[in-house]
């Protein structure tokens, strides 16, 4: 394959990174600092909040990181080579570590949406939960695919 018929989406997986680590620099500490305020009695709600935004976005990284590799595997003609289904197990391992952290922190952002007018906490952890286990199960299934694809080209290869 060409080198650049994969660029467009490398392009789109930076840009998707970038978005969420400003996020990360700007927007996560405000939203710790906010639980601290909402709940000045609990010490270390604030370091809960951090703790589950931050290492929630260590495997969303990693899961980039993998597309990024995949993606590189098709321009160099290894689609359909072991590397890309161990790429597409990382991705799919990445996304449930995702919505298991989302879980684990959910108390702490019921907690947040009880003190809160319009309780935004609540449904925006649970569309980010569904969000990563939709990612999971297409990880899944692709990962099965190509195994899959994998299989019967190298039957096709020994019959030849």
């Amino acid at each position: 394959m060409k080198w650049g018929t994969t660029l467009f989406l490398k392009m789109a997986v930076i840009l998707i990174g970038i978005p969420i680590l400003a996020l990360c620099i700007f927007l996560v500490p405000k939203i710790g600092n906010f639980a601290g305020e909402l709940y000045p009695d609990i010490a270390y709600m604030k370091s809960l909040v951090l703790i589950d935004m931050f290492a929630a976005a260590i495997p969303f990284y990693f899961a980039l990181y993998q597309a990024f590799k995949l993606l590189s595997y098709i321009d160099k003609n290894q689609a359909f080579s072991e590397l890309s289904v161990k790429a597409l197990k990382n991705i799919k391992f990445c996304a449930i570590a995702i919505s298991t952290l989302y879980l684990l922190g959910m108390p702490l952002y019921y907690l947040m949406a009880e003190k809160i007018d319009p309780p935004s906490f609540m449904p925006l952890g649970l569309v980010i939960i569904f969000a990563s286990m939709v990612i999971a199960v297409f990880a899944a299934v692709l990962q099965r695919l190509l195994q899959e694809a994998i299989n019967i080209k190298s039957e096709n290869d020994l019959t030849i």
